[in-house]
């Protein structure tokens, strides 16, 4: 039953917790609700099933308690924000953050990202032995510790990040276009926006890879056709 999934929603404006909560609520949810980011922190525990943040909120904004919360669970984080500008979203997901939604927003719109984060498999151990890595040059993706490492170093990268790059090295010099890459790691349809979304996590990717030169080393973008791991 659906009215057993909680849903933590921090939002420091009252009108838009209200329409929020109209939302969630119709559609079966339990909605549990903070006035900022501290809060936010305060309230969470293992039994909420997804976190929606407003980005600027007062005491600690959205991306902070983002980075917070995702120091204690991997729970599925919706942002929501005032602004759509690229250096926002790059914000928002580097701090842990799954997706995002620009406001205003429709009670469908709000509806279809939050069942598609919930239905978002967590990353779970292969258990396959003879199958646990992947290697690409000086790194490896070792799918049991669900980790990227270089020398024995872990590269810090969020779970969204690693499903992508895993997807890529898993078929390496296959070309996947944003659309299929945005399907296949989000589980979910694809939007007008999430070309975006797709380009702002494969640069986060390069930047923690240390890829960003003119010559990709790891990850490489085929203009007009999508991305691959050579």
């Amino acid at each position: 039953m659906e009215n057993s999934i909680k849903i933590l929603v921090a939002d420091d404006a009252k009108d838009i917790r209200d329409v929020v909560r109209i939302m969630l609520e119709n559609a079966g949810y339990e909605v549990i609700f903070a006035i900022n980011g501290k809060e936010a922190v305060e309230k969470y525990d293992e039994s909420i099933s997804l976190v929606i943040l407003d980005v600027m909120m007062p005491k600690l904004s959205g991306i902070d308690a983002c980075a917070k919360i995702r120091e204690m669970a991997d729970v599925p984080i919706l942002f929501l924000t005032a602004k759509s500008a690229e250096s926002d979203m790059v914000e928002g997901f580097e701090a842990g953050g799954d997706d995002y939604l620009t406001k205003p927003f429709s009670s469908t719109e709000l509806l279809l990202r939050v069942k598609a984060l919930l239905k978002r498999p967590h990353m779970k151990n292969t258990g396959d032995k003879n199958d646990s890595q992947i290697v690409i040059q000086d790194i490896v993706l070792d799918k049991e510790l669900q980790q990227v490492l270089r020398d024995g170093e872990t590269i810090p990268l969020t779970e969204i990040e690693y499903r992508i790059l895993l997807l890529l090295a898993s078929n390496r010099n296959r070309i996947f276009t944003a659309k299929e890459i945005y399907e296949n790691v989000w589980k979910e349809a694809f939007l007008p926006n999430s070309t975006n979304t797709v380009m702002v996590h494969i640069r986060n990717i390069r930047k923690k890879l240390g890829d960003t030169g003119p010559t990709p080393k790891y990850l490489h973008n085929s203009w007009g056709r999508g991305y691959r791991v050579v």
